[in-house]
């Protein structure tokens, strides 16, 4: 059974476990706005620093692998609300080079100021991780699971967990913190060359 995780709240993994699957879910709420809504996935693979090494540690739609295959994106989902997961990650924990201390899973939305979007017009969002027992496995055991129930009346980006070294274990961190600027914010922040 999957451990239900609160905002801020943090778990050692279980060491045996080389794969994992990273599922992103959300509904979006009825609006008057025209445009649909969509929501990206990404993954930052940080330094101690807490900024990329090279911009291709930032996986998204645009840049599906990181190094090694260690982090991989399985395709952008541009309507979402489909019930389950809408996009996936897959982590390889084995291929994960030793001078990357955390991977930072966010969410953003596409366009947003021009479509005049935010978070306050999603529902149901949450991120879970499961145990893939082989790169075959595209659904995974869950064991891991943190639902965002929190309002984000303004943001337009969220940094929804991160995964994170301790010592030779990975930890995970129900980070839920949203921001303003999208993706191009978080980039900066990150220290991708945008």
């Amino acid at each position: 059974m999957a451990v239900n995780l609160s905002k801020g709240q943090k778990i050692s993994l279980d060491k045996g476990m080389k794969m994992a699957l990273i599922g992103l879910g959300w509904d979006t709420n009825k609006y008057t706005g025209r445009a649909d809504f969509d929501l990206d996935a990404c993954a930052f693979l940080l330094a101690s620093n807490g900024k990329v090494r090279r911009d291709d540690d930032f996986v998204f739609y645009g840049n599906l692998r990181a190094e090694n295959d260690c982090v991989v994106h399985t395709g952008d989902s541009l309507a979402g609300g489909s019930g389950g997961d809408d996009e996936t990650l897959f982590i390889d924990f084995s291929k994960v080079p030793s001078n990357v201390e955390r991977i930072a899973i966010t969410v953003t939305i596409y366009e947003a100021e021009e479509r005049r979007q935010n978070f306050g017009q999603v529902s149901n969002a949450y991120v879970r991780l499961a145990r893939r027992s082989s790169e075959e496995d595209t659904v995974g055991r869950e064991e891991l699971r943190y639902d965002l129930g929190e309002e984000f009346s303004i943001e337009t980006a969220l940094v929804v967990c991160e995964l994170y070294r301790s010592g030779s274990d990975w930890k995970f961190n129900a980070v839920g913190a949203g921001y303003q600027g999208g993706l191009y914010a978080l980039c900066k922040s990150y220290g991708v060359n945008v």
